[in-house]
């Protein structure tokens, strides 16, 4: 899933999403709640409509942007008081609030409020921290359960039905939400396993596991996902989440995860780090200044197709908008790609559950 922080892929227009194949996006909770509001979406017909989107969305609770805001936010068992990075206004989060919010947005699928555990943590501190996502994951449930209907693509349609009507009509025809539990625990796998079986029995249509990428070394993440992997049930979504390398998301996606979302191509990029076949190129570097070949010559994008090495290092040194668009387009196809192939490859009829 490519990440759309604020509605928006930076600097990549919706329809060339969908040129490149794009299936879900990813939104921000916390970015979306503090601009343009809930209710400013909501009012717009949801998310969707608001940024024409007609595929599917996924919003993250705000958990994980919460958590980085350190010293800007203070969490107690109702939920999190935090500051606004933008102006420094006063909010509150709680697990009833994150899913109102998110019914609100109206995305596909949306996740339950949690706590990131950060790294390094002691077990005790690793064990408050997942049974507070355990006990916030219930009210997650309980809230969606009771409110499930309010979703905005509803408003229009439920106006037109009677009321003795409406409790059978709460679905618009092919569009649905759904409410994904989280996986915490730190970095101990035996707390990641009661994390997984406890959530197991709160009952969702999907399971993700969170608490990753937070500063751990790259080997670690690796086992505890492997590890949490064979405590989550292999017939319903497995969403590993915040990750990562393209060669580590076809390694997770071989061990049996299904959904995965990272910043990595869109931000990489803007810095001038491209992704090839042929390795990780650094498009800044003064070596391709007189380079007139592809940026990869396996490669079928729009940019790889039409674009020299030494016109998009030129775009790049002297700072133009269009460097970071080319450059997004490629990385974003490369990710893409990948993926494709990985489904290929399970369509061949492979055995998923082992990574090389």
């Amino acid at each position: 899933m490519p990440v759309g922080t604020l509605g928006s892929v930076k600097g990549v227009s919706q329809d060339v999403l969908e040129e490149l194949g794009v299936q879900i996006l990813l939104g921000n909770t916390y970015h979306l709640y503090l601009r343009p509001g809930v209710e400013t979406v909501r009012k717009m017909g949801g998310l969707h409509r608001f940024m024409s989107w007609d595929r599917a969305i996924l919003t993250d609770s705000g958990g994980f942007q919460v958590f980085s805001l350190n010293e800007l936010r203070k969490v107690s068992e109702e939920g999190v008081a935090f500051r606004s990075h933008l102006d420094g206004s006063p909010h509150f989060l709680s697990p009833e609030k994150a899913t109102e919010v998110q019914i609100g947005l109206g995305a596909d699928v949306i996740m339950a409020f949690d706590e990131c555990t950060e790294y390094p943590a002691d077990a005790q501190r690793s064990r408050a921290s997942m049974e507070l996502t355990l006990r916030w994951a219930s009210r997650c449930k309980d809230y969606f359960e009771e409110h499930k209907h309010e979703v905005p693509w509803n408003s229009s349609r439920l106006s037109a039905v009677s009321s003795q009507d409406k409790q059978d009509s709460r679905q618009a025809p092919g569009r649905t939400q759904s409410l994904f539990g989280i996986v915490q625990g730190g970095m101990d796998p035996e707390l990641r396993r009661e994390s997984a079986e406890r959530t197991i029995d709160i009952g969702f249509p999907g399971y993700a596991i969170g608490g990753l990428s937070v500063g751990e070394p790259r080997e670690l993440t690796r086992d505890i996902v492997l590890s949490t992997l064979e405590h989550l049930p292999s017939s319903q979504p497995r969403y590993l989440m915040g990750v990562g390398t393209p060669e580590e998301i076809a390694q997770y996606a071989r061990a049996g995860v299904d959904m995965m979302d990272c910043v990595l191509p869109t931000r990489a990029a803007r810095h001038g780090l491209l992704f090839t076949s042929e390795g990780k190129i650094s498009i800044k570097q003064a070596r391709y200044a007189q380079d007139d070949s592809a940026l990869d010559p396996a490669c079928e994008c729009r940019v790889c197709q039409r674009y020299s090495r030494a016109y998009l290092r030129h775009l790049y040194a002297s700072n133009e908008l269009l460097a970071q668009v080319l450059n997004t387009v490629h990385n974003l196809h490369f990710y893409l790609a990948t993926m494709r192939t990985v489904r290929a490859w399970i369509r061949a009829g492979h055995a998923v559950g082992t990574v090389k």
